[in-house]
């Protein structure tokens, strides 16, 4: 098992070095499992007029996670993901597809997305994902996942601009290194302004935000990514065959 570094200094600055080896987001085993028992079927939801419930999305109550879907849905799947993690990626590569064609679409299932900040990547991430606007944020972090291989491949050739990036002053410093991974090339070919990139990214209470979100989520236990639970209770293993067979036996 191999738990995220929560360190204060990696989130405030992003101080540390950036990790690259990143197959151990996922840890081995778990700490409970989704209830096998299956509930009764629960009945489809017409959307609101003129929409699909995959568009609409809305902050959570505490504003630290995003919902996709029925907000009255009777099954709630809530996952804690890593922006940096591949089996996060692995994950909803192969899971939005029918999540949102079949289980959101019936109204019967939302999807609430919470960022784990693992690595020190995972903070300008986080904050440009945001940055994106509620209506767009499910859509940039299907693109992070979609192509993290691309990413992860550019971000390894801008490491020795990013370690010079953490010298700047601290308004300055997530935004260089944004640059410098290829982030901020990235978001601009799918609509992001760069200035608005470089705005968001300037906010400091934006970072520490994730920092903070990411220190409460692991003083809850959570110790790994991606970790789902359908209903309240966590779903046994990480792949989309046991999150689906869990959403099937909530009901869905």
């Amino acid at each position: 098992m191999i738990k995220p570094a929560l360190r204060p200094a990696l989130f405030a600055f992003a101080a540390l070095p950036l990790a690259l080896g990143l197959a151990a987001c996922k840890k081995t085993g778990d700490a409970g499992s989704a209830d096998a028992s299956s509930s009764a079927p629960a009945a489809a939801v017409t959307p609101p007029a003129g929409k699909q419930w995959a568009d609409v999305v809305a902050k959570t109550a505490d504003g630290n996670g995003m919902v996709m879907g029925n907000p009255n849905a009777p099954i709630k799947i809530v996952e804690y993901g890593s922006l940096s993690c591949p089996h996060c990626a692995k994950l909803a590569q192969e899971s939005m597809g029918p999540l949102k064609g079949t289980y959101i679409a019936s109204g019967k299932v939302s999807y609430e997305y919470r960022s784990f900040a693992i690595h020190p990547q995972d903070i300008p991430l986080t904050v440009l994902v945001r940055c994106a606007g509620p209506d767009a944020y499910f859509g940039m972090v299907e693109q992070v996942y979609a192509n993290f291989d691309a990413m992860n491949e550019a971000m390894g050739k801008g490491l020795d601009k990013a370690k010079s990036a953490m010298s700047l002053p601290a308004a300055q410093r997530y935004g260089a290194l944004s640059d410098a991974l290829g982030y901020t090339d990235f978001f601009a070919a799918r609509g992001l302004p760069v200035d608005q990139q470089h705005q968001c990214l300037a906010n400091m209470g934006a970072a520490e935000a994730v920092a903070k979100e990411s220190e409460a989520i692991s003083a809850k236990g959570i110790d790994s990514t991606p970790t789902m639970f359908v209903n309240g209770t966590k779903v046994t293993g990480a792949e989309w065959k046991e999150l689906e067979a869990a959403i099937k036996a909530a009901g869905a």
